[in-house]
């Protein structure tokens, strides 16, 4: 194990609550009792990975069979990465801090394409071995899953294996090969042969590519007998699966912040520019029940207060009103919201709108996707012009004053009419919000450049260039800016990108590697990503991106992802590209007649939808109570959770109240907060004995003496945070602001030590305490404050053992820390003497 703890380091990067772990509903398990150890990664920020459902639901999973310990891994951002690297440190595992080259199995998620230099930067830092025909016996199995496994050849020197499709029930397939394999003492090849033995299991290194003159694929050569196309993975009934109830819960705020569940998988609408309908067919619809018991029990281990109902198209749900309506009538009382991802025009009903509002509005996301009827048709989106209109008329009708409308730019046969009709479309749903709200609604019109991927009927056409991307991007913002309407887009230079690793092959590998070496990182991530080190890199390498990107396939051309099979056809898709060109519709086969995709048997792999009646879960909860309870407590925050920033820390108290079963009070309106009030904010980093904060219940919690409500929370609090003491009060009774705060300061626990003789201390106290004034600079983003902070400084003392005693009294204007007062005294930066642990023992 590595010596050198890297959160003594955390106060020198952003974020650190990214780096910390121990979150509720996390899980560590002792590494000595288990046969396999399984890292779950994720090739980008933890709040990007830790919004993702999959690797919830896997760690849950693999968790649940006690011979193995799966363990988090997320990209470090850059400031992290350079600390890493400064301090010779591998890149580890968030639970028990393993690194990634003594883990048994590395997975990924690979969710984006843009995300492959990140995947190597987490190998090199994490001592790994880039390409799987340099890795050693005892290195880990490097094996990816996610939808970019569909075409996954730019990445495949890379990996030693890829899951296609479905995953809950292959990892523990997966991990029993690693482990059955490791313990009869195998070679890699012998394991990697086990695991291509796994339906949906596609090992890269049993094919071999060919490459006519021209570029283009000649040839996929199997070298295993009998493992010449590789057939996805499927789970043909979400139902029978473990219910993924208990969600790591992050300290930090997240993207999708909130309960996820998937209510149905697959999409048969047959959008012929989405790859995901094509990949992940048929349609599995999750039961009620299954939902319910779901959502049940997850707000209960989490304390969240947002449900997110998933699937491709959650408003083709069958049973999608009588769920709302079920589950909007048991946990609005509990100020419980739901949420919908953007919304298929024309599913959006009346009931529907009526039941999202009723505990807060959580916004609309609309996707037209083209603006004309005639591109709709190209696509096969079959929504009408009076669909979408009828449907911003609800959405404004029933209260919400802002829209989302997406659409891509790009599409195959586009013309600047067609670009036209998306400015004059979001203009008339800008009239019909003036004219039901009596002033302008706010209306995003959201644009992202149209890329042709694979197994999608556009998967022959080619991508628009970077400069047709940027023309059109601004046509749109100069009409749409008359309108008033507010423009978002994808950058063009991204896209390309995206295009290029969508659609390429093996011979990117080396690229990405060059990419890595020249600093790419975080592509996917716009004031990351830098466009003039790819052309450098491709440059380099004299290959042409247009290659990838601006070519019309012919329909014999050997695809590079031609050995792996989602269940479609390509006969299939090439018949519904001839479809597209004539504008002829295919119906959805959940509800319509079969388009002969490929991907059912019709007997155990086909089309599963509920059935049922009205779904009613109504706790029928009383009115809350008029007679109120407020209780004050005063709690420490020590430990890691010392990296909790003050949002941070209230979010965390305040899921830990509602896991708790506390009835809490909460503010009226639209978006209902709980009335929490903290005295002060502690600075990030800091640790703390006296802190207060004063919550109120409803009358409910008067059943509750002071101590059950101590213990109630204290067992659901994480650990770091403890309350001590609790007192109730009045109700209008406000926290008081502290006059002198005292703390202890401890020289010589920082991890870079202080040299300073401790006979020497009192000499630099007398001389700090003897000037008359100490001025420092203090910046807050981008002002500085020039203060003096010997005015402050009310007692400053060595109590011995290398430990200060300091307390500082509160005055106007900008506030000094004690690590300003340290870095003074002993003339050292400030970034050093941050890194000295200061404890907070009393605010009076």
């Amino acid at each position: 194990m590595q010596k050198i703890d890297i959160k003594e380091y955390l106060p020198l990067v952003r974020k650190p609550s990214r780096y910390i772990g121990g979150e509720v509903n996390s899980i560590k398990k002792d590494l000595s009792k288990v046969r396999l150890k399984f890292g779950m990664g994720f090739p980008d920020a933890y709040e990007i990975g830790m919004s993702h459902l999959g690797i919830q639901i896997l760690y849950q999973i693999l968790n649940a069979r006690e011979d193995i310990a799966c363990e988090r891994v997320f990209a470090p951002w850059g400031d992290m990465e350079a600390l890493l690297r400064d301090k010779g440190l591998k890149l580890t595992t968030l639970e028990s801090g393993v690194p990634l080259n003594e883990l048994d199995i590395m997975g990924f998620s690979l969710q984006y394409e843009l995300s492959y230099t990140n995947v190597l930067n987490m190998l090199d830092l994490g001592g790994i071995p880039f390409y799987s025909k340099d890795r050693k016996k005892e290195d880990p199995f490097v094996i990816g899953g996610g939808p970019s496994t569909f075409n996954p050849e730019p990445i495949a020197d890379f990996f030693d294996a890829f899951l296609l499709g479905d995953g809950e029930e292959a990892v523990l397939e997966i991990s029993d090969a690693v482990i059955e394999g490791r313990a009869k003492g195998e070679d890699r090849q012998e394991i990697l042969r086990r695991l291509s033995e796994i339906e949906g299991v596609y090992v890269p290194s049993f094919f071999e590519v060919s490459y006519n003159d021209d570029g283009t694929v000649r040839e996929i050569k199997p070298l295993r007998e009998g493992y010449t196309r590789v057939l996805k993975r499927m789970v043909p009934d979400i139902n029978k699966l473990p219910l993924p109830i208990k969600p790591v819960v992050p300290f930090m705020e997240t993207v999708h912040d909130r309960v996820s569940v998937e209510i149905s998988r697959g999409c048969t609408r047959g959008c012929r520019f989405c790859q995901a309908g094509n990949i992940y067919r048929p349609v599995r619809e999750r039961s009620p029940e299954k939902i319910i018991e779901i959502i049940n029990t997850a707000l209960k281990n989490t304390g969240y207060d947002e449900v997110s109902l998933l699937s491709l198209s959650t408003g083709d749900y069958t049973l999608i009103e009588d769920l709302l309506t079920g589950l909007m009538s048991g946990f609005a009382d509990d100020k419980v919201a739901v949420s919908l991802p953007s919304l298929r025009v024309g599913t959006l009903s009346n009931k529907v709108a009526e039941q999202i509002k009723r505990v807060r509005k959580t916004g609309f996301t609309l996707a037209p996707e083209a603006g004309s009827e005639r591109l709709r048709k190209l696509i096969n989106k079959g929504i009408k012009e009076e669909d979408l209109l009828a449907a911003s008329q609800d959405i404004f009708t029933h209260g919400w004053n802002a829209m989302k409308l997406y659409f891509m730019i790009g599409l195959p046969t586009e013309t600047d009419e067609d670009l036209i009709e998306i400015t004059r479309l979001a203009d008339c749903v800008r009239l019909i919000g003036r004219r039901i709200m009596g002033k302008a609604p706010l209306i995003n019109v959201s644009v992202a450049s149209f890329i042709p991927k694979p197994y999608t009927p556009f998967q022959w056409e080619p991508q628009i260039t970077m400069e047709e991307g940027i023309r059109k991007q601004n046509f749109l913002r100069r009409e749409l800016n008359k309108m008033k309407l507010n423009f978002k887009w994808h950058d063009a230079d991204m896209s390309v990108m995206e295009g290029v690793f969508s659609r390429g092959d093996r011979r990117l590998s080396a690229l990405l590697v060059n990419a890595f070496k020249k600093g790419s990182r975080f592509d996917g991530w716009s004031d990351q990503f830098d466009f003039e080190k790819w052309k450098e890199v491709f440059k380099e390498a004299n290959v042409e991106m247009a290659f990838y990107t601006q070519r019309r396939r012919p329909f014999e051309e050997v695809f590079p992802w031609e050995h792996l099979n989602p269940g479609v056809t390509k006969e299939f898709l090439y018949r519904e590209y001839k479809n597209a060109l004539e504008l002829a519709r295919t119906p959805d086969c959940k509800v319509d007649r079969c388009s002969n995709c490929g991907v059912c048997d019709h007997r155990i792999i086909k089309n599963r939808t509920v059935e049922g009646e009205e779904v009613v879960l109504d706790h029928n909860k009383d009115k809350e109570p008029d007679n109120l309870y407020r209780i004050r407590f005063r709690y420490s925050k020590t430990g890691d959770l010392r990296y909790l920033s003050h949002l941070e820390l209230i979010t965390t108290i305040t899921r830990a109240i509602r896991r708790s079963g506390l009835p809490l009070r909460y503010s009226q309106g639209f978006h209902p907060m709980p009335k929490i009030s903290f005295a002060s904010s502690l600075p990030v980093g800091m640790e703390s004995v006296c802190e207060y904060m004063d919550i109120e219940l409803n009358a409910d919690g008067a059943r509750f003496s002071a101590q059950e409500i101590t213990e109630r929370l204290n067992a659901n609090l994480p650990e770091g945070i403890k309350l001590t003491e609790a007192t109730p009060l009045p109700l209008k009774v406000s926290l008081p602001s502290a006059i002198m705060t005292e703390y202890l300061i401890f020289l010589k626990n920082g991890p870079k030590g202080i040299k300073i003789e401790p006979e020497n201390i009192d000499g630099f106290i007398e001389d700090f305490l003897n000037k008359d004034s100490i001025p420092i600079r203090i910046q807050k983003e981008d002002k500085v404050t020039v203060i003096d902070i010997k005015p402050q400084v009310a007692e400053l003392s060595h109590t011995g053992d290398l430990t200060l005693r300091l307390t500082l009294k509160k005055s106007p204007g900008a506030s000094v820390r004690p690590h300003d007062v340290v870095a003074c005294l002993f003339n050292i930066p400030k970034e050093d003497a941050s890194l000295i642990p200061v404890l907070k023992i009393k605010a009076v």
